[in-house]
């Protein structure tokens, strides 16, 4: 039991205070990016509204999450602005409360106009416990909607994870 806390809780010292040189651009996360699209509007085509009324979006084509009492996740991603790439990105997220498990999941970000994306690109962008994710299944894009600028929505991939926490994720920045 011991080993699995310090295991956890080394992971996440590791995505909290890995340097961000790390993150570096990453061609190669285009097309993944691409794939978790497609895997996103296949789910729900009604998200293709968000597509056309974000100025921009970050996608994660996968973010790994892993808990046990205090947890954390991370993820490399593409960020894009009006269509066209325009850097790479990463998610980090601590949390705590009753969780135990992992998971694997995909995740997109919209940002409503240019001044939210600004934020963002600025490189140390935070949503707090407060933002909320939409999980996407068939017609759930439906009723979401923008919260200060940003819709939030994730898809999941594989795993088990029980999960009553509260937690805020962090990103970076890195222009192309």
């Amino acid at each position: 039991m011991r080993n699995v806390w310090n295991g956890i809780v080394g992971f996440v010292f590791l995505i909290n205070f890995t340097p961000s040189a790390l993150a570096g651009w990453d061609p190669t996360k285009a097309n993944e990016a691409q794939e978790a699209i497609a895997a996103f509007k296949a789910t729900d085509p009604d998200l293709e509204i968000f597509f056309e009324k974000a100025h921009g979006y970050a996608v994660f084509p996968s973010v790994g999450k892993a808990g046990m009492g205090i947890g954390g996740a991370y993820g490399k991603g593409v960020v894009y602005e009006q269509g066209e790439e325009i850097g790479n990105t990463t998610l980090k997220q601590v949390s705590m409360g009753f969780e135990f498990g992992g998971e694997n999941y995909r995740e997109i970000v919209f940002f409503e106009d240019k001044e939210t994306l600004d934020d963002f690109k600025k490189g140390n962008y935070e949503l707090g416990a407060q933002a909320s994710a939409v999980a996407l299944k068939k017609g759930a894009s439906k009723n979401a909607d923008f919260d200060e600028g940003v819709a939030v929505f994730t898809q999941t991939k594989g795993g088990l994870m029980f999960d009553v926490s509260v937690g805020g994720q962090k990103f970076t920045f890195d222009p192309k």
